[in-house]
């Protein structure tokens, strides 16, 4: 048997609300080339991308590059899955509604980098973007 509910038992405090923000992944070239020709800052172990799209929407797109620079197959998934966690776990909760983010691997850096460095770098690109520009 079940004991009544009454109140002050338990926990009525909601969780925090998360902000209404979607996420997808790019897809399409053009999106890709007009992300490469906005604001971009190069760190250690990777090269951010960012573009403002200015169409008032509430959706983040975040695209994932590693070229045959970066080695064989392997290694270029390697290098995509990390950057795709980072993306995860330092984007995902400072990313500007109306964004585009592209995360582009650096040869023989975004696999053999330690992965706090990885993050360290993410955060200092994404102050970089954000920064006022006159």
């Amino acid at each position: 048997m079940t004991p009544p509910e009454s109140q002050g038992q338990g926990s009525s405090a909601e969780p925090p609300a998360l902000p209404a923000v979607s996420f997808c992944v790019l897809a399409k070239r053009a999106d890709f080339l007009k992300a490469a020709s906005a604001r971009r800052q190069g760190v250690g172990g990777l090269l951010l991308q960012a573009r403002d799209r200015a169409d008032g929407s509430s959706q983040v797109r975040i695209g994932f590059t590693a070229s045959k620079k970066i080695g064989n197959a392997v290694l270029r998934n390697r290098a995509k899955r990390r950057l795709r966690a980072l993306a995860r776990e330092v984007l995902h909760p400072v990313a500007r509604p109306g964004w585009d983010y592209v995360l582009v691997a650096r040869p023989n850096e975004t696999v053999t980098r330690s992965y706090a460095d990885l993050q360290a770098d993410l955060a200092e690109a994404l102050r970089s973007v954000h920064r006022l520009r006159t």
